[in-house]
C-alpha cells in the first residue's frame, strides 16, 4: 500500500463486514484505511472465519471484532449495539458481503430453486440495506460514507455467475435507492465494480481460473488487477475526495466493462 492516504482517515471509525482472509477485497480496503489513521471494527461469521479475521483485525488495532450474521436481524442489532456502547458514531460502512449456494452457481439460471434465490438476494442485497438502516443514525453530522462491491455480473451474462448477477444486479439498485434516502443527511452510497481477484468468494464460481486467464487478455490495459486496485479506489469513495460521489458504482477492472464481445 503506498501513503497517498495518509493521515486521510485520521480519528474516522470504519466497520468492515465480508473480510474472510488476507485475499479479500475487504481486507485491501481495510488496509488503506487503516494505513490512513481510520479506527477499525470487523465482523465474522462463526469459528472457522473467527480464526481468520481475528488476527488479521489485531494486526491493524481493531477495536471491534464481533459475530454477525448480516442474515439474522436480531445478530446485526446486537452487533450495532455493541458500536453504540463502544463509539457511540461510525464514519464508515463496507459492505463486503455476497452468499449463493454452490449448486446455484453451476449448470442453467433457470434452474436456480426458491429458497437458493432468496438466500443470495437476502444475504448478498438485502444485508446492505438492513445494515445501512442500522448505520444511518451513527452517521448523524458525519459525513458518512457506505460502500458495497459489486461485479460486471450485474449487467451482462457470465456464465455459471448465474443467481449471483440478479443479487448483484439487486445491490446496485439497492445502491441508488439508499443513495437518494441518505442523502439528505449527507450520507453517501456507491458501489465498485471489480474485475475477476483471486478470492475465496471467487472460488465458488466454476471455471473461475480459466475465465481469470483468459480476462486479462481482452482488456483494453492487457491485464487484470489486484485487491491493491480496489483499496485505492475505495479509499479514494470513502474519502472527503469523493464528497460529490453518490449513488454510482465504479468500475475498477482494466476497462473491461466497455469492451463488447
Amino acid at each position: 500500500m503506498t501513503t497517498e492516504f495518509k493521515h486521510l482517515f485520521e480519528g474516522k471509525k470504519a466497520l468492515i463486514f465480508g473480510v474472510a482472509n488476507e485475499r479479500s477485497l475487504a481486507w485491501s480496503i481495510a488496509q488503506y484505511l487503516h494505513g490512513g489513521g481510520a479506527r477499525l471494527g470487523f465482523n465474522f461469521l462463526g469459528d472457522a472465519l473467527e480464526r481468520r479475521v481475528r488476527p488479521l483485525a489485531e494486526s491493524v488495532g481493531a477495536e471491534i471484532v464481533e459475530p454477525c450474521n448480516v442474515g439474522s436481524d436480531s445478530e446485526i442489532d446486537a452487533f450495532f449495539d455493541t458500536v453504540k456502547k463502544k463509539w457511540s458514531d461510525i464514519d464508515i460502512l463496507v459492505h463486503s458481503v455476497a452468499f449463493a449456494n454452490r449448486e446455484e452457481l453451476e449448470g442453467r439460471f433457470v434452474n436456480t430453486s426458491r429458497e437458493g434465490f432468496k438466500t443470495a438476494l437476502d444475504i448478498s442485497a438485502y444485508s446492505l440495506v438492513a445494515l445501512a438502516k442500522r448505520a444511518e443514525p451513527l452517521m448523524e453530522g458525519k459525513n458518512g460514507s457506505i460502500l458495497t462491491l459489486s461485479y460486471y455480473g450485474a449487467h451482462k451474462v457470465v456464465p455459471n455467475y448465474n443467481v449471483m448477477g440478479v443479487a448483484k444486479s439487486a445491490l446496485e439498485a439497492c445502491v441508488r435507492y439508499l443513495a437518494y434516502d441518505l442523502g439528505t443527511k449527507k450520507i453517501r452510497v456507491n458501489a465498485i465494480s471489480a474485475g475477476p481477484v483471486k478470492t475465496l468468494a471467487a472460488a465458488g464460481i466454476r471455471n473461475f481460473r480459466d475465465m481469470l486467464a483468459a480476462a486479462g487478455e481482452k482488456t483494453p490495459l492487457r491485464e487484470n488487477i489486484s485487491a491493491e486496485d480496489v483499496g485505492s479506489l475505495a479509499a479514494f469513495l470513502l474519502s472527503p475526495m469523493g464528497k460529490h460521489i453518490t449513488g454510482t458504482t465504479m468500475y475498477v477492472d482494466s476497462g473491461a466493462h466497455i469492451m463488447g464481445v
